[in-house]
């Protein structure tokens, strides 16, 4: 059986020059590669990826809590901006330089801010939620969604309010009622499934005003510009992935200068967990982490590609 994740190996918070906490966790070796993680929706700190891979390729993977998400203390009515500066100080506080990041699912949109602010040195979005709210969609989205988007829109602070009545249990609902079953086989699976679990309810630990703002961000125009991403960025979907981007990222990677777009056959909206390698092992390379201070560790360490990760990273 696959092992798709495992427990943090460290966690903790960090206080910031405000006097707001930022809950993290770190999965890998202390002295590794940094790989910041900007995890899914209301996931928290305690679901990572890569299980196995990030000690075989000396990755120390840190994820954060938003604000007003499991332990990081709420900041009612921030913004993208707010979180790029929150990453960059948390990333000097905690010694990560200029980290490579992956943004996976509602963590897409932090993790571009980061890039379009010069946070970070290289960006994997992984299964993004996309700018449903851009007009390339308007008729491209379910009715549903699409309901939700012209509702964050007309009454923000509405919108916002009714995604912070979901819970963790709803939350898993909604997941497992949207993905094909080659996801299900991954969610599923019991190990996964209880790590997920927790992940949400930690995310919900001190009810759902974190989750609400970060879903209207989200689902709004998105207030900066991705022609400023200097970077380089991987652009990654399942190809049987209907629920984060319309078109699987096609029109998002016209968008971003330089990015690289990767459709993975035969998964959806996990690819994050089945494709963890090929997708650290990219974001490494574009990063040039194998040139910084963990270059002859890394190679020490590091096993040879598997076939999977060689098809998905050619």
């Amino acid at each position: 059986m696959s092992v798709f994740i495992e427990d943090p190996a460290r966690l903790g918070e960090e206080r910031l020059s405000d006097g707001r906490s930022l809950g993290w966790a770190e999965w890998g070796p202390p002295d590794g590669v940094p790989v910041l993680l900007c995890p899914g929706a209301a996931t928290s700190r305690w679901l990572g990826f890569g299980a196995g891979v990030v000690e075989a390729l000396g990755v120390r993977l840190v994820s954060v809590d938003r604000p007003g998400l499991g332990a990081s203390t709420p900041a009612p009515g921030r913004g993208f901006a707010d979180f790029a500066g929150d990453m960059r100080q948390f990333a000097a506080l905690r010694g990560l330089g200029r980290p490579p990041v992956v943004g996976n699912s509602q963590g897409a949109p932090f993790a571009l801010a980061c890039a379009v602010e010069g946070v970070v040195s290289a960006l994997a979005v992984v299964s993004g939620a996309d700018e449903v709210a851009a007009p390339e969609f308007a008729t491209a989205l379910p009715a549903e969604l699409r309901g939700l988007v012209d509702r964050s829109a007309r009454d923000p602070a509405g919108a916002e309010e009714f995604f912070a009545g979901l819970g963790a249990d709803a939350m898993w609902d909604l997941v497992m009622a949207g993905s094909p079953e080659c996801d299900l086989a991954v969610y599923r699976d019991p190990g996964f499934e209880a790590a997920y679990r927790r992940a949400l309810a930690e995310g919900f630990a001190h009810g759902g005003a974190g989750y609400g703002r970060d879903t209207v961000l989200a689902m709004g125009r998105w207030p900066f510009d991705l022609g400023r991403i200097a970077v380089p960025v991987d652009i990654w979907y399942g190809e049987r992935d209907t629920g984060h981007s319309p078109d699987n990222g096609a029109f998002l990677a016209t968008r971003v200068p330089g990015a690289d777009r990767r459709v993975v056959p035969g998964i959806g909206g996990a690819v994050l967990w089945t494709h963890a390698e090929a997708v650290l092992r990219s974001l490494l390379r574009k990063a040039g982490a194998d040139r910084q201070a963990g270059h002859s560790h890394l190679h020490e360490r590091t096993p040879r590609l598997s076939p999977e990760a060689r098809a998905t990273s050619a």
